[in-house]
């Protein structure tokens, strides 16, 4: 599945648990978050194999940052449709693909504070808390992606 389409699937399933966080559940909102860092890795490691040679290293880092907030949240992530990322197989528009992932990550902080504002036991406070931290970072490797795409390319010294 194309990148943005799978992100913008991801973007309403992660609205849907946040709407319905009150009377579901915290679950479902740590599933769905779980689900946009395994979707982090994943673009990270589509860029990392196939992005243009200037931002593979930062694609690496990515990738490395969705590893470790799937690990924060404690999650398998496994819902009634499995992992989601394990849908990625292209990217058309690494640009358009970047900025949704970005706004994307916005949400899952945003769904997180709501949990964390609402929790009960210290743990899943903390493990939010964590979680956010997380989503932080692998925005600011999206951005270092995206500012790498900008620079123009160098070409051998002369």
């Amino acid at each position: 599945m194309e990148a943005v389409g799978l992100i913008e699937e991801t973007r309403q399933a992660l609205a849907r648990s946040a709407a319905a966080a009150g009377t579901s559940g915290v679950a479902d909102v740590i599933a769905e978050v779980w689900q946009v860092q395994a979707l982090v890795e994943a673009v990270g490691s589509h860029l990392a194999i196939t992005g243009p040679p200037a931002v593979r290293a930062e694609a690496v880092s990515l990738s490395e940052a969705g590893m470790r907030g799937c690990v924060t949240l404690r999650h398998d992530g496994q819902g009634a449709e499995g992992v989601r990322a394990a849908r990625l197989t292209r990217m058309d528009d690494v640009h358009a693909a970047l900025g949704a992932l970005a706004v994307l990550l916005g949400g899952s902080v945003t769904a997180l504070v709501g949990v964390c504002v609402s929790a009960e036991e210290e743990g899943l406070y903390w493990q939010c808390v964590e979680a956010i931290d997380a989503a932080d970072v692998s925005a600011d490797r999206v951005t270092g992606i995206l500012r790498g795409l900008a620079l123009p390319e160098r070409g051998p010294a002369a």
